[in-house]
C-alpha cells in the first residue's frame, strides 16, 4: 500500500498519506486512500461483504501525514462530531520560503473559497462568502532561505495555511499555487506541508487518543 498504517482497532484506522496522495478521487480509475483501505479491509475480512469506511476529515493532496477513517457508522458520527467541536486537533509542520517577522505568532485573516476554481483569497472582513480563518505557527528551526514552521489550526478552511502563509509573505516550499509560479516545476502534488500529529477521542472508549509522525517530504531533511 502507498499508505503507512499507524494504528487500527475495531472502530477506526489511522494511517499516514503520502503527499500526492489523494484522500477520495473524483477521477475514476485513479488509487485514493479510500480505495485502498476498503481493498485493505476486505482482503482482512477475507473478501466477505463490503467494508464500511467513513471519511471523517480530508488533508489536500499535495499534503502528507496523518488521517483517521472510521470502520463502522456509529465511529463515523462520533469523530465527525468532534471534528466539528473542540475534540479533534491537527498540528502541523511546514517549511515555508523566507523568514517570518516574529518566531511566533497568530495569523487571523478573512478567506473566500473560489469553488470553480478551487483556490481561495484573502478578502476583506464585509466581503461575502468570507470566512474567519485563524493558525498559531511557531518558528522551529531557520536556514538562509527557508524556515520550519509548527502550525496548530484554530480553524479548518479551505487551503488554510498555504493561503495565510503566503498571504503573510512566506509561502510553501513547492506550493506554485499560492507561492512562486515556477519553484520546483518537477514537484508535482507535492509541497512542504504535513500533518505530523492527531489528537481525538476515541468514539467508543472516551480514551484521548494521539498519533504523530515524521514527514517523509526531502525538503524536510534541510533541517535534521
Amino acid at each position: 500500500m502507498k499508505l503507512k498504517m499507524i494504528y487500527e482497532d475495531s472502530e477506526l484506522l489511522v494511517c499516514q498519506k503520502p503527499s500526492g496522495f489523494p484522500v477520495q478521487s473524483r477521477k475514476i480509475g485513479e488509487k485514493d486512500c479510500v480505495s485502498e483501505l476498503k481493498t485493505y479491509l476486505y482482503e482482512k475480512n477475507s473478501g466477505i461483504g463490503e467494508p464500511y469506511l467513513g471519511v471523517v476529515h480530508r488533508i489536500d493532496q499535495p499534503v502528507e501525514g496523518l488521517l483517521v477513517f472510521a470502520k463502522t457508522k456509529q465511529a463515523a458520527a462520533k469523530l465527525s462530531g468532534g471534528f466539528r467541536g473542540n475534540n479533534f486537533m491537527k498540528e502541523y509542520e511546514a517549511v515555508i520560503c523566507g523568514k517570518m517577522k516574529t518566531k511566533s505568532g497568530i495569523l487571523v485573516d478573512y478567506l473566500k473559497k473560489d469553488e470553480r476554481m478551487n483556490h481561495s483569497s484573502v478578502v476583506d472582513q464585509e466581503t461575502t462568502g468570507a470566512k474567519r480563518a485563524e493558525l498559531e505557527y511557531h518558528i522551529l528551526k531557520e536556514q538562509e532561505n527557508y524556515s520550519l514552521a509548527a502550525i496548530h489550526l484554530v480553524t479548518g478552511r479551505h487551503h488554510q495555511i498555504r493561503v495565510q502563509m503566503a498571504n503573510a509573505g512566506c509561502p510553501l516550499y513547492g506550493d506554485r499555487k499560492y507561492g512562486i509560479k515556477d519553484q520546483n516545476v518537477g514537484m508535482k502534488d507535492t509541497i512542504g506541508l504535513c500533518a505530523v500529529k492527531l489528537s481525538f477521542i476515541h468514539p467508543k472508549t472516551g480514551k484521548k487518543m494521539v498519533f504523530t509522525c515524521k514527514p517523509e517530504g526531502t525538503c524536510f531533511a534541510w533541517f535534521e
